[in-house]
């Protein structure tokens, strides 16, 4: 009896735990393409693609923003719409523009992020949300191309890192309501 509530114990954790999959895809010195993966938990596509969009400020880590505050961040769900961040004193960022949306099921957006616009390099990134019973497998490709002096190569790691995370972040912010899961808080100094 004990090796049998042991063994549904671990059977429940793992279903819980769904691992982020993520991989630099390619790689050269005129850019790379990192694709993240995962699956976020008893959510329909429909709350997913909700709180990826409507509430970007409150999973979007405020470490990987210029403002220092992830809230001044916002996404507007339309071509030509923005991925834009509000600055003191009537400045702001664009990070990237909307180029395609499908509701529920696809966000792509154009536009170099974080320390990539200092370069001239541009980048194109894919959300894809799609069903899986009461669950939601949500991938991110993220395909940066252009030219910087020491090669974009350089970048596809720290890229892949700063993605996984918010990846992450967006999931644990679905399945708890907080974009911090336990585990991290209590790693964190």
């Amino acid at each position: 009896m004990r090796l049998r509530t042991l063994l549904l114990a671990v059977a429940i954790y793992a279903c819980l735990a769904a691992p982020l999959a993520a991989d630099v895809a390619d790689q050269a010195p005129n850019g790379f393409t990192v694709r993240i993966s995962t699956i976020i938990r008893a959510a329909p596509p429909e709350v997913v693609y909700a709180k990826l969009v409507h509430n970007v400020g409150d999973w979007w880590s405020s470490a990987h923003t210029v403002s220092n505050d992830a809230h001044n961040l916002s996404i507007d769900d339309r071509p030509m719409g923005c991925f834009c961040e509000k600055l003191p004193y009537g400045g702001g960022v664009r990070h990237a523009e909307v180029i395609m949306v499908m509701p529920n099921k696809l966000l792509v957006m154009s536009g170099a992020l974080g320390p990539l616009q200092k370069f001239g390099a541009t980048g194109t990134l894919t959300i894809v949300l799609e069903p899986m019973h009461k669950d939601t497998r949500v991938e991110m490709v993220y395909a940066v191309g252009g030219y910087s002096p020491d090669g974009l190569s350089v970048w596809a790691a720290p890229v892949n890192q700063v993605l996984t995370e918010q990846l992450g972040r967006l999931r644990s912010y679905v399945e708890t309501g907080s974009p911090v899961t336990p585990a991290a808080a209590n790693k964190q100094p």
